[in-house]
């Protein structure tokens, strides 16, 4: 599926959100100091130096920052760890104190591909057969691929360990998946017979081509990571015509900006209107200015399982973008 011609990376969005929000709120004048600081990975933020803090990063880091008031606001992908964490359910022991302001489209799934000689047909097979499986991953220890492959393994009944304990392994090296990097070098070296990764537009077509086959999700597998606050996806066939079938999978879609829920309501809504302001600046993986009038609607590309923040909801409103 071709990229539009104004696609950007997810680095480039998530950093020019955060940046063109902040630039937009230190220009009010109730704000302390004003000044803001952009928060990226493994920095700290005094709240006395930093009133207002903005998380860049697109893990459960900036999850934890925000649950834990280090940031005002964070950016997650995809929307299913933040719905796991306001639902409470396991890692975390009670639901946590998060609201949204709103999402950014991004259509994905997860994605899990093994070489056609493995034999396998499902995801559960890989456990069920004790396959010595080598899947290659994201080299970014903190990437929730790894996080939601961890529950994933625990909804099909099983373990990462028990993997590793009869020869198999997860080998984390690389970015998104592409035919120069490293899990497809690999793959062609028979260092390992599997990737697992989202980004699907970006690199299933190559592993199509290189003959793969990409693995299912047990009805049983979903519906259990789908109490827990998942959605079930589906990689069509219609888009993939390679595919034998559609893939029942797990929705690996949206870019959730997202807050404490006790945040002030004034400061929300300055969020919002930063967005708005500068949303012709900022660019995303569709054509035109950030589309903040479907951000703030359950969609496909736009899940929202989390509520809006009442002050979130109230300015969208006023912009006449819910009815």
């Amino acid at each position: 599926m071709a990229l539009p011609s104004s696609w950007a990376s997810p680095i480039t969005t998530r950093s020019r959100v955060v940046l063109e929000i902040a630039a937009e709120l230190v220009a009010n004048p109730d704000q302390r100091l004003r000044q803001a600081k952009v928060m990226l990975r493994e920095q700290g933020c005094g709240s006395y130096e930093w009133p207002l803090c903005l998380f860049g990063s697109s893990t459960n880091e900036g999850l934890d920052a925000v649950i834990n008031r280090e940031a005002a606001l964070a950016i997650i992908n995809p929307a299913g760890p933040l719905t796991v964490a306001y639902r409470g359910s396991a890692p975390y022991a009670r639901p946590q104190p998060i609201r949204m302001i709103a999402v950014i489209p991004s259509l994905d799934q997860y994605v899990f591909a093994v070489k056609a000689e493995t034999g396998l047909t499902s995801f559960e097979e890989i456990f069920e057969r004790r396959y010595p499986l080598k899947a290659a991953m994201r080299g970014q220890e903190d990437h929730c691929v790894h996080f939601m492959l961890g529950q994933i393994v625990a909804a099909a009944g099983y373990s990462l360990d028990q993997l590793k304990s009869w020869g198999g392994d997860i080998c984390r090296e690389g970015s998104v998946p592409s035919l120069d990097g490293p899990q497809f070098l690999a793959l062609g070296r028979g260092d390992v017979n599997a990737i697992f990764d989202e980004a699907t537009d970006a690199w299933l077509d190559d592993a199509l081509d290189a003959g793969m086959t990409v693995l299912p999700l047990s009805e049983k597998t979903v519906q259990k990571l789908e109490l827990a606050g998942y959605r079930r996806a589906l990689i069509e066939k219609r888009n993939y015509p390679r595919l034998s079938a559609d893939v029942l999978t797990i929705d690996f879609s949206g870019w959730p900006i997202f807050v404490h829920a006790d945040l002030p309501g004034g400061l929300v809504e300055q969020i919002c209107a930063a967005l708005e302001a500068r949303k012709h600046l900022i660019p995303w993986q569709g054509e035109g200015p950030l589309p903040t009038e479907r951000m703030c609607r359950d969609s496909a590309d736009t899940p929202m399982d989390v509520p809006l923040h009442p002050a979130a909801e109230r300015f969208w409103r006023r912009c006449g973008y819910l009815s």
